[in-house]
C-alpha cells in the first residue's frame, strides 16, 4: 500500500521525499517524547550510583531504607554495606539502589 502510494507520487511528478515525511515526523516525535528523556534518566541514575559514598541515605529497588556504612570494592562491581536497623547490616550491589536521599546526621 505504501509502496504503491510512493510509486503513484513519483509517476505524478511529486517528490517522493514528501511521501516519507509522515514517517520522519513520527520518528522525531517518538525520539523527543520517549527515547531522549529515558536516556537522560539512565545517565542521571548511573551518575548517582557512581557518586554513592559512606553516610549516604538510600532507598533500594526493593524499598528498604538504609545508610551506607561501608563500600567493598571487588573486581567487577562494588558492593555496599548498608545499615537498615540497629545491629542489622546487609550487603547490596550498587545497581540495587533506586535513589539517594540525604546524608545521615553525624552522631
Amino acid at each position: 500500500m505504501i509502496a504503491s502510494f510512493i510509486i503513484m507520487q513519483a509517476e505524478q511528478g511529486g517528490n517522493p521525499i514528501w511521501a516519507f515525511m509522515p514517517f520522519i515526523l513520527i520518528f522525531l516525535i517518538i525520539y523527543f517524547l520517549m527515547i531522549r528523556p529515558q536516556s537522560k534518566k539512565q545517565k542521571e541514575t548511573k551518575r548517582m550510583i557512581s557518586s554513592l559514598d559512606k553516610g549516604d541515605r538510600i532507598v533500594t529497588i526493593g524499598g528498604l531504607y538504609g545508610t551506607i556504612v561501608g563500600i567493598k570494592e571487588k573486581e567487577k562491581e562494588a558492593t555496599l554495606l548498608v545499615k537498615i536497623a540497629d545491629n542489622v547490616k546487609v550487603e547490596l550491589a550498587r545497581s540495587s539502589v533506586a535513589r539517594k536521599l540525604e546524608k545521615a546526621a553525624a552522631k
